[in-house]
């Protein structure tokens, strides 16, 4: 495929909108973070190229066939969650104590339902557990074994927690927790974590990537939904839970935009990211392009590291971030493909 490269600098961070006159049907992201061509060799950048295309033809068969949108953020992010490449299902990082603790949600915007799970270890899908709540329990959250019962009654995939497990991920914890020992034991050495040898170039350090995925679609008859799937943070304790279950937060969607976030998850709760951009669009109708600067300004403002993607209802499409790379891609209803990795 003839990849096209398109970036627009703003001020203290990257902004892309729409580069055509064609509708943007479906938008995905992979993570944002500490992404840079240097440490990516042309195979581990081509084995992201193509999972990230992967999961927009997914999604863009179930827009062709006239589904739902909620129906085509599901076969989106299955292909992601199914890929070691992406902190989310299979992929998902590990605990402080060695497990994987999963979150996902979706939102439809034409009535507002919404659905989200916290916390699960055998949901092989998150982001089925989490449309599961939306469509069949009068609830917006469920979390830990709860949501598992809720899960397993209702017919979602379920797998044995060694699905999960990964070496990879088990060394990206044994370095975090190493650097963190260091750092307590006063040890000056800070420099960077040699991930030369491992698969797919994962970074170690639990705030370089943020690899959350998420999709935001458009389908046939002018609904937009948005959906988000996170394994959380590298070494995380005490059950943390970030922005990607939370509505209005990591995932939004209403009438006239969906947005689904990637980053540091207290910032964008403490700023409610999602919704904001729905916000600025309602009561100071600013465009798509405009509210998303300003919501990833105000993020840069507080020191929250991330991006997002988000879709109105025209089909224009905006996709800020303020770290070094984000992993996104879109496809128009012609079937037109943009992917994109790197800020610059």
């Amino acid at each position: 495929m003839n990849w096209s490269f398109i970036f627009i600098l703003m001020s203290a961070f990257t902004s892309i909108g729409q580069q055509s006159d064609e509708k943007v049907v479906l938008v995905i992201h992979g993570g944002a973070g500490t992404i840079l061509k240097k440490n990516m060799s042309p195979e581990k950048e081509e084995a992201y190229r193509t999972k990230l295309e992967e999961a927009l033809l997914a999604g863009f068969e179930k827009w062709k066939k006239g589904e739902t949108s909620v129906e085509i953020v599901r076969a989106s992010i299955h292909v992601m969650e199914d890929s070691p490449l992406f902190n989310a299902g299979r992929g998902a990082v590990y605990t402080n104590d060695e497990t994987q603790e999963m979150d996902a949600s979706i939102m439809r915007g034409s009535d507002k339902m919404a659905g989200a799970i916290a916390g699960v270890q055998t949901i092989k899908n998150p982001i089925d557990g989490a449309i599961a709540v939306m469509d069949k329990s009068e609830h917006v959250m469920l979390a830990g074994e709860g949501a598992e019962e809720f899960a397993v009654k209702n017919g979602v995939e379920i797998v044995d927690t060694s699905y999960f497990k990964s070496d990879v991920r088990l060394k990206q914890l044994q370095r975090v927790k190493e650097k963190e020992k260091a750092i307590l034991d006063h040890d000056g050495d800070q420099g960077s974590v040699d991930s030369s040898e491992d698969e797919f170039n994962i970074d170690y350090i639990e705030d370089k990537k943020f690899g959350t995925v998420g999709a935001v679609a458009l389908d046939q008859s002018g609904i937009i939904s948005a959906g988000t799937s996170t394994g959380g943070m590298t070494n995380k304790r005490y059950n943390r839970i970030g922005d990607s279950p939370v509505i209005g937060a990591g995932t939004y969607a209403d009438d006239l935009v969906g947005v689904s976030c990637t980053g540091h998850g207290e910032f964008f709760i403490r700023n409610v990211v999602a919704y904001d951009v729905s916000a600025l669009m309602h009561y100071m109708q600013l465009s798509l392009n405009d509210a998303t600067q300003e919501v990833i300004r105000k993020q840069t403002e507080i020191g929250g590291k991330g991006g997002l993607i988000a879709l109105d209802k025209d089909g224009n499409v905006s996709l800020p971030f303020n770290t070094e790379g984000m992993y996104r891609a879109y496809i128009t209803e012609s079937g037109k493909i943009y992917i994109a990795i790197y800020g610059s």
